[in-house]
């Protein structure tokens, strides 16, 4: 497995637009960062973990090939902005998004040119797939564990992927999504700020 971390920045981009911080004012290479997505490979299989806003800049540079599926961790726009970006990849097939349901039914309003018909030629082309916390889905061939995390008050999901739990946006762990963690190698977790923060 190979995981490609394509943005780790906040919901508005590191540096943000007018801000006059340190970290927004830096010159170092590393305080530029996208939203926040990931692209996991799995042998021959690729998963895009959130699908934000940056997504068209984050693959510009990169190789160009099938996407299998998108897992969504909630509808923040941050998270779902880049969507419609997915047009090239979905010549090559309809691509699965897999999300809780309330993260699909706010895709179907934000989106709904994608689901009603007539179909207006061009437009990315999905297959929405709901998932439950705590229930194991195969999507491509790779198996995903989707676990709840607290965004705030808001039940979200986190993602286990073999040895590999990815967690965004998150405040608290219930215990039994602690459990999951059990036994892997590799942890991607938010870590928005020192002090503390209402939702993250």
């Amino acid at each position: 497995m190979r995981i490609t971390i394509l943005g780790s920045g906040t919901s508005t981009g590191v540096p943000e637009v007018g801000c006059a911080c340190d970290v927004c004012q830096s010159t170092d290479k590393r305080d530029k960062r996208f939203r926040t997505s990931a692209w996991i490979e799995v042998e021959d299989k690729r998963l895009l973990i959130d699908c934000g806003p940056d997504f068209r800049m984050q693959m510009l540079n990169r190789p160009f090939k099938k996407l299998d599926a998108v897992l969504i961790t909630h509808e923040h726009y941050d998270h779902v902005g880049g969507l419609d970006d997915l047009r090239p990849f979905c010549r090559m097939g309809d691509i699965p998004i897999c999300g809780d349901q309330q993260t699909l039914y706010q895709l179907k309003r934000r989106m709904d040119y994608c689901f009603t018909e007539p179909r207006y030629p061009g437009i990315p082309t999905f297959i929405l797939n709901s998932v439950t916390s705590m229930l194991p889905f195969t999507i491509a061939d790779v198996e995903v564990l989707p676990f709840t995390v607290m965004h705030g008050k808001r039940p979200i999901l986190g993602f286990r992927i073999g040895k590999l739990a990815y967690i965004t946006d998150m405040l608290t762990l219930p215990d039994a999504s602690l459990a999951v963690l059990d036994g892997i190698e590799c942890l991607v977790m938010n870590a928005l700020r020192h002090t503390p923060h209402p939702t993250h």
